[in-house]
């Protein structure tokens, strides 16, 4: 098989059918075999009808439907696991994504090789003060973060060799950083092109302001994860070892200077340089401890549901 496009969706009922032509015909048009499947990430409205109307007119329309909203990256996750094609296709299902741009998409991955390739929506009809202004500085932090020269992390419009969706885990909210995820995984050729995009044709945007928030949060937990997230005692127990020697060589000193040098002063215990050399013993033991148990953490921990499917539909 050629393509899978992947699309989670959340409540986007209005827009399934008109999407599902427009992708099939481009499909059509250039000869590519795929497979169009729609991740139902606990929607309220009608939605799951119409992707089961959908598959009874196309057999190339698959769906997975979630009992709840578990979240977009589970919803990716979810699909990445099925998809087949040798290169994957993601979009989102508002219609804001143009499936004019598979075809070169598809070209970028399997004629010039790359390995992933991101869409830029250089020119945006979103909102100016609530999208785009804070867009462009969470890509700036991003890039300067991560060590990923993309214009534009957060576009749902991307391409992947199948290898790539199959070795990486997306998880909570990282779908944001899936090139960073990849980088990290060690598929280091990553693209960008410029797409379109358009306005939003029915509903509204189901993200608020609070995803900036989120994003640099999850920022600096990738950032932690990609340096340290295999040897969390390189972080915590190098600190821990720095902070408890410091300590414990002021409080040596202190000792010496009241048993040898200044016998006649305070006590040790009326100085506040003995207790800011305590602290620090007591906050470098913890992270040591930190670092200790992060790694016995790392070595047992269990794979786990992060979604419940309530239904699937032609797989």
């Amino acid at each position: 098989m050629d393509i899978s496009v992947v699309i989670p969706l959340l409540n986007e009922q209005d827009s399934l059918t008109e999407l599902h032509d427009w992708i099939a015909k481009v499909m059509h048009s250039n000869r590519f075999s795929y497979e169009i499947i729609f991740i139902d990430d606990g929607s309220t409205d009608d939605s799951w009808a119409t992707i089961i109307a959908l598959s009874k007119k196309d057999e190339s329309v698959k769906g997975i439907r979630f009992i709840k909203n578990f979240g977009k990256s589970q919803a990716l996750h979810a699909g990445f696991a099925k998809a087949e094609g040798d290169v994957i296709i993601t979009m989102d299902a508002d219609l804001q994504d143009n499936p004019e741009e598979i075809p070169e998409l598809y070209n970028m991955i399997v004629v010039d090789k790359f390995d992933l390739v991101s869409g830029w929506k250089k020119k945006r009809y979103d909102s100016v003060i609530s999208k785009n202004l804070p867009s462009k500085l969470f890509n700036w932090a991003a890039r300067r973060t991560s060590g990923v020269k993309l214009n534009d992390f957060n576009c749902g419009l991307k391409a992947y060799n199948i290898n790539v969706i199959k070795n990486i885990d997306v998880n909570g909210e990282m779908h944001r950083y899936i090139p960073v995820l990849a980088k990290n995984s060690g598929f280091t050729k990553i693209g960008e092109k410029v797409v379109k995009h358009q306005a939003r044709k029915y509903g509204e945007t189901k993200f608020g302001m609070e995803r900036f928030v989120n994003g640099f949060l999850d920022l600096i937990t990738i950032w932690f994860l990609s340096r340290f997230g295999k040897r969390p005692m390189h972080l915590f127990g190098a600190l821990g070892v720095i902070m408890f020697a410091i300590g414990f060589v002021f409080a040596v000193y202190l000792g010496l200077d009241k048993l040898f040098l200044n016998t006649n002063g305070r006590l040790i215990t009326e100085r506040p340089q003995f207790y800011i050399a305590l602290t620090t013993m007591v906050l470098g033991s913890q992270f040591f401890i930190a670092g200790f148990l992060g790694e016995l953490i790392l070595r047992s921990k269990r794979d786990s549901s992060r979604y419940l499917i309530k239904q699937i539909l032609n797989f």
